[in-house]
């Protein structure tokens, strides 16, 4: 029987890369990235690049599209990789979508011409996305009420879906899915008080802009060919710095922006997580040791306590083992 993989989910800054990497050490393995900004070059420190080796990271040049879709196929190949060499493949990251594509399956929509997506785009520049947006309420209004007037590429998205094949967006998502879920033990790590996660996002964030996040940035700017309506530059913290290269906003409101879009990442993240099935939990205190577990789909329980006395790897395995007697 083969092995489950392991995917070890999380809000950012919940402390899951080094949770992965002490892991991967004691039971030889390799560490497969599940990041939507991290695949792209040029996205280190606002993106929390780990030095640990990924696999995943840094594959697309940040003028590119890389899907949902994209990424569990390259998952699967770096899965089939890494058994093939007798490690054990972990999954780790934030990045909800890639992960439901991998495990859980993404819904059967046909391939759209893309003349018509070029329709689009001419529309919007006349236009505006707003303008579209409202068009998108009109033909399906349930997914529009989950998209920002400006989010481009989602409005884009769904519009497309529906003028190439005359069904709502919404409508292909209720259809039939292919899962894998039985393949993976899927584990959620989180501090078990909100404040302390708040705590770990200002404090990263202090740090992201003490080594280099603005320069960083201006690297992506000053190329000429990157604007905000790809996906690489509408990362957290990379749209905001954007907006202050612009000189829409200053570096304080910049900073103050990241910090409140991060934690609303945080929250959307956790909402994901609240309602994946089967998942485990490990909760952790304001130093990062996994304090309790829980077995039910969010940590909305009291759980057991668990024996943290050491907080190094040898502790944080036998948690992991606790909730993935499968791995």
């Amino acid at each position: 029987m083969t092995e489950k993989v392991l995917a070890l989910m999380g809000p950012t800054a919940a402390g899951k890369s080094a949770l992965a990497e002490a892991l991967a050490e004691h039971v030889g393995g390799e560490l497969i990235s599940v990041d939507s900004a991290l695949v792209y070059r040029g996205l280190s420190i606002g993106a929390a690049k780990p030095d640990y080796p990924h696999h995943l990271v840094h594959i697309r040049d940040p003028a590119d599209v890389y899907t949902a879709a994209d990424f569990a196929r390259d998952a699967k190949a770096s899965i089939a990789d890494i058994r093939a060499r007798g490690r054990k493949p972990i999954l780790v990251g934030g990045s909800m979508l890639y992960f439901r594509a991998l495990v859980q399956g993404l819904d059967p929509i046909p391939a759209i011409d893309s003349d018509i997506r070029a329709t689009i785009e001419a529309e919007a520049k006349t236009s505006g996305w707003p303008a579209l947006h409202e068009q998108l309420t009109d033909v399906d209004p349930t997914i529009a009420a989950q998209i920002h007037p400006n989010h481009s590429q989602r409005i884009g998205r769904a519009l497309e879906v529906f003028r190439g094949t005359g069904v709502a967006l919404s409508e292909w998502q209720r259809g039939e899915t292919t899962t894998n879920a039985g393949d993976y033990e899927c584990i959620a790590m989180c501090p078990e008080d909100r404040s302390t996660l708040h705590a770990r996002i200002a404090a990263r964030l202090d740090a992201m802009f003490a080594a280099g996040l603005v320069a960083e940035v201006q690297a992506l700017y000053q190329r000429g060919d990157l604007h905000t309506d790809l996906p690489s530059m509408r990362a957290v913290g990379y749209r905001q710095v954007w907006s202050h290269l612009n000189d829409e906003i200053t570096l304080d409101e910049c900073r103050e922006k990241i910090l409140a879009a991060t934690r609303q990442l945080a929250k959307r993240q956790l909402t994901w997580l609240r309602s994946w099935p089967d998942l485990s939990w490990l909760l952790t205190d304001a130093s990062g040791q996994v304090v309790k577990t829980e077995a039910t789909e969010s940590p909305s329980t009291a759980p057991d306590e668990v024996d943290t006395a050491d907080g190094d790897g040898e502790n944080w395995l036998t948690c992991i083992n606790s909730v993935a007697r499968n791995f």
